[in-house]
């Protein structure tokens, strides 16, 4: 009797330990995929482990800022939750990567905004992007399919950020350790972030004077030095016109 009670507990538990380990195992499944969605998925380059879209763009010859431009900042805010969708698209990425002539302009940015004012430095939001990452923004942008190109552009025929020739940045201010203030924040929809628009939006009080001097500051060091920028939003600066992008580079995908 007592050798049949104590099989009976050795199997269930071998049963429980094996259904803990099933439960595991799907567990771990589910989290990959749901990574793998967002990017967090890693690899190893050497004795590095770098994320998957870290890994694309540096396939593709693109290079991190921050190794080409001494002082900057980058916070990439489809790493985070802080973007107009609320959700976190990038995962383990945290640098901000260009195509090398396109990083050495930015230099040449970062060094004449210091000349001017040593506290000053550039604060990226987001630079090159595979147009994986845009079809989400595509989709998840809460507008007309008739205005949606005005925020992001299609997916399907490419921004200038899927060939790492674009740019989102403002200046941040090192001895308040904050931004400018430009009026909105990043990812704004609305006239308040249009740059043809200031004029209206200072007759009518939503933006001040020294807002718009600071975008103005921004878009004096950008266009110094070959960027261009587009009339719905203030921190987006285009390095090459699409047609030239697509003559240079690949999408990144």
């Amino acid at each position: 009797m007592f050798r049949s009670i104590l099989l009976f507990v050795l199997i269930g538990m071998v049963s429980f330990s094996c259904s803990q380990k099933e439960e595991g195992v799907l567990e771990e499944n589910l989290t990959k995929e749901f990574a793998e969605e967002i990017g967090h998925t890693q690899t190893t380059i050497g004795s590095a482990t770098i994320p998957i879209l870290e890994k694309q763009m540096i396939e593709q010859g693109l290079v991190n800022v921050e190794e080409v431009v001494s002082g900057i900042r980058v916070e990439l805010k489809y790493s985070t939750e802080d973007n107009f969708f609320g959700r976190d698209v990038y995962g383990d990425l945290i640098h901000a990567y260009l195509q090398p002539r396109v990083a050495d302009s930015l230099k040449v940015v970062q060094e004449m905004l210091q000349a001017e004012n040593p506290d000053l430095t550039l604060l990226i939001y987001d630079g090159a992007r595979p147009r994986s990452v845009q079809q989400i923004l595509w989709d998840n942008l809460d507008k007309p399919d008739s205005l949606k190109p005005l925020y992001v552009a299609d997916p399907k025929v490419g921004s200038l950020h899927n060939f790492g020739v674009a740019v989102d940045l403002t200046i941040f201010n090192t001895k308040t350790s904050e931004p400018l203030d430009m009026g909105t924040g990043y990812d704004f929809f609305g006239y308040q972030a249009y740059p043809d628009r200031e004029e209206q939006m200072l007759e009518e009080g939503k933006l001040t004077e020294e807002q718009i001097a600071n975008r103005e500051l921004l878009r004096k060091v950008m266009t110094a030095n070959g960027f261009t920028g587009i009339g719905s939003e203030w921190w987006h600066f285009n390095a090459f016109s699409r047609a030239k992008a697509g003559e240079l580079f690949k999408i990144i995908e």
